[in-house]
């Protein structure tokens, strides 16, 4: 069994984020997602996974290479120019051999693979989509399917009125190589809009796979900041490093905490990280390697990349930092804020309601209050 695992996209509802680094290598738990996709490839046996590729492809050749790392085999291959998801697909088609997984780049899942698999192959069709619910399935494009699995349409955001199920595409394939032959070499070509409507009118066999594992797309700051909190709540399985040095609490080695910091769980204080006195990192926070907090800083849903500096008696709530942000004394980031790399905000700023900073912006004390 082979994986292709979709890493082209630009993702641009993450920005600022994603401008200095592609979304899958973006940090979640101060790992790269993608990381999290393979793993779950590896415990299920799958080894052999092609990366698709377009957007900044030297970061995932230059952080995986080959894959040997991570007990899985490697293959990278850059789209020339943007080929949609199923196109993308297909541009990797000479890798792929036998049966096949696809997955969208962007989302997280615990699902159970192997039986993911297995039912494919007891239904005998020639595509099985993984399917997951949700509370409002206006906002999606719903997947309904008769009593046998099989899949009878595709609702894209309908009415309330419209809705029959609350199953939706979870972004999750397994496929037979042979439908390849079905998309057109070299152009764009989607799976939801053009192959899988295709193959219903055309009579190909399609099941749906419906299951209750933990599913998130990380595709805007709201839902990248609640996959880290779900991770800490244990609601996502994830296996911590370092030592847990109060109750979910972890901070691994070379992580400088001071007696007098106020430190309470579930949070994660990577390598080389510092806290100083009177500094509170409270729950659901994740600090990146070498942070540092200074005296009578407040964090609380925090997530910072690696090298941020937050300055003394500065309060951060439910934002994030990118690599190398510098935090001045009593700013104020909160409320969804998100902060680009390299960002300086000096000394009494305050910023609020999910503004986002370019990488490499300065902004002046006293600049800017939300």
């Amino acid at each position: 069994m082979q994986a292709v695992i979709l890493v082209g996209g630009q993702g641009t509802r993450l920005r600022p984020l994603t401008l200095t680094v592609p979304k899958p290598m973006l940090p979640l738990m101060n790992r790269p997602f993608l990381e999290f996709q393979i793993e779950l490839c590896r415990r299920h046996g799958i080894t052999d996974i092609v990366l698709s590729t377009a957007y900044k492809p030297e970061v995932f050749a230059a952080y995986f290479g080959d894959g040997s790392r991570l007990g899985v085999r490697l293959t990278c291959v850059t789209e020339d120019e943007p080929l949609d998801t199923c196109g993308a697909v297909k541009n990797v088609e000479r890798y792929i051999d036998d049966t096949f997984l696809v997955f969208n780049g962007d989302v997280l899942s615990d699902l159970d693979l192997t039986s993911l698999i297995d039912f494919h192959r007891a239904k005998g069709g020639k595509a099985t989509l993984y399917l997951t619910r949700v509370e409002d399935p206006t906002a999606y494009g719903l997947v309904p399917l008769d009593r046998t699995g099989r899949i009878t349409e595709f609702l894209e955001k309908p009415s309330w009125d419209q809705v029959v199920t609350d199953l939706i595409n979870a972004g999750t394939y397994v496929m037979e190589p042979e439908l390849l032959e079905r998309v057109p070499e070299g152009e764009c070509f989607s799976f939801e809009r053009q192959l899988f409507p295709g193959m219903l009118e055309d009579g190909i066999a399609m099941y749906g796979f419906p299951s209750d594992a933990y599913w998130m797309d990380i595709g805007t700051p709201a839902k990248y900041l609640q996959a880290h909190y779900d991770i800490l709540a244990r609601i996502m399985p994830f296996s911590f490093s370092g030592e847990m040095i109060r109750p979910s609490v972890w901070a691994e080695e070379g992580a400088e905490i001071s007696t007098e910091a106020a430190i309470f769980g579930p949070t994660v204080i990577a390598e080389g990280c510092h806290i100083a006195p009177h500094a509170t990192v409270s729950s659901n926070c994740v600090l990146g390697p070498g942070c540092e907090v200074d005296e009578g800083a407040h964090l609380e849903g925090a997530v910072t990349h690696a090298g941020c500096r937050v300055g003394a008696e500065s309060v951060l709530r439910r934002c994030v930092l990118a690599a190398g942000v510098k935090i001045g004394e009593r700013v104020h980031v909160s409320d969804q804020a998100v902060l680009g790399g390299g960002v300086v905000v000096e000394d009494e700023n305050d910023l609020r309601c999910g503004i986002k900073v370019w990488p490499g912006a300065s902004i002046p004390p006293s600049t800017l209050r939300f």
